[in-house]
């Protein structure tokens, strides 16, 4: 046993079991009257302190049996010289039952019991119900009190398990909690900075190029004008320094085909058996895309293919990123089971799944679809405008 949680039991288990053990060898001593009984009865002393502090007998289930039969060779022989040291079948009971397997501890306590029955008959006692009974009561007491306290003890320890792990889980949870927090508040922060600022920097620097264009060549406010739109662009690449450094991880070191692409990568947790293939395209030409753009793609790709391997059942599936003159279209296709869009509802744990991509997708401006039928696979595409000069 592992004694960490129930030290202080098994302290005190211990010490009422020594006590026991040394009042029942002072009274077969007294009651042996003879020498030769207080001899047995110290010889037999000795064997059991011994082994109450070797840390062999503790860690050892073969040098525990060797000790318990040196301990019960040594009561056999006070046994045969007076009646009285059967009592001390009952704290042997408990040294079986806790030192030796099950397998072997109920035949060593059924043994001890019928030497302790015999050795009283063969004292002279006379034959009575309280001879049998005595003995074999006490040993079906030390195996139930044994046995039941093993099984709190397992119990306990499996809670105590499941509270640990309980207490680990909610850690991971409160952790990836926090990183999906401050992942969320990055892309606010970007999304802001980008409609916010950087917008409003691009337009006072517009406002002054058109102005530095009426004005005449010999004006005096054309030099302010101009260190004025110099300084719109110097904080306008500011700014956007800002958003790319507020931009997901993914996003960090590598454009959106390049994230996108890594999302086809065997996903991770999953079967190979129960992932679909993954495939991602590029049409067009690959041009440079706001940051919020960026980030509102990448997000809608990833929530679509997490509810293809979670919720399609499909062996295969496509992304494909597309750029036009106007607009950048992103499709995700697979030919999993398919289902009614008109029956789509939050889910109860919290995750709204395809609203939130619609969100994502209309709060740019942009239009987000989904065509589906049971049995038929799963189209998401979203096509984003793109802003002029963008």
């Amino acid at each position: 046993m592992d004694p960490r949680s129930l030290t202080p039991v098994l302290r005190a288990l211990r010490l009422c079991l020594h006590l026991l053990m040394a009042g029942l060898l002072v009274l077969a001593a007294v009651r042996a009257h003879s020498a030769a009984g207080t001899v047995a009865a110290v010889v037999m002393g000795a064997v059991y302190a011994a082994g109450s502090y070797l840390p062999s007998v503790r860690g050892s289930q073969r040098a525990a049996g060797a000790w318990l039969g040196v301990l019960g060779v040594s009561w056999l022989g006070l046994l045969w010289l007076t009646p009285e040291a059967l009592w001390l079948a009952f704290p042997l009971y408990f040294l079986q039952l806790h030192l030796l397997p099950t397998r072997w501890s109920l035949p060593a306590v059924a043994l001890t019991a019928g030497a302790a029955i015999l050795s009283y008959v063969g004292h002279g006692a006379a034959l009575n119900p309280g001879v049998f009974i005595g003995p074999l009561l006490g040993a079906a007491v030390a195996v139930a009190t044994v046995l039941g306290y093993q099984a709190l003890y397992r119990e306990s320890e499996r809670r105590r398990r499941l509270i640990e792990e309980l207490i680990e889980t909610r850690a991971e949870l409160a952790a990836a909690e926090r990183h999906a927090g401050t992942l969320a508040e990055r892309e606010r922060l970007a999304r802001e900075i980008h409609d916010t600022l950087a917008q409003g920097l691009s337009s006072i620097q517009l406002l002054l190029r058109a102005a530095e264009r009426v004005l005449p060549p010999d004006s005096p406010a054309a030099g302010h004008i101009g260190r004025a739109r110099e300084a719109a662009q110097d904080n306008l690449a500011e700014a956007r320094r800002f958003v790319r450094a507020l931009s997901p991880p993914d996003l960090e070191h590598g454009s959106l085909a390049a994230a996108l692409e890594r999302l086809c990568e065997p996903v991770t947790g999953v079967t190979p058996e129960a992932a679909p293939r993954v495939r991602f395209s590029v049409s067009g030409t690959p041009a440079e895309l706001p940051t919020p753009y960026e980030v509102a793609l990448l997000r809608i790709a990833q929530s679509a293919l997490a509810n293809t391997v979670r919720h399609a059942s499909a062996s295969r599936a496509e992304i494909t990123l597309s750029f036009m003159d106007a607009s950048v279209t992103l499709d995700v296709v697979d030919d999993g089971r398919g289902f009614d869009p008109a029956s789509v509802r939050p889910s109860s744990d919290g995750g709204f799944g395809l609203p939130a991509m619609r969100s994502r997708a209309e709060s740019l401006g942009g239009t987000f679809t989904v065509e589906s039928a049971p049995g038929q696979g799963t189209a998401v595409a979203v096509s984003l405008p793109l802003p002029a000069g963008a």
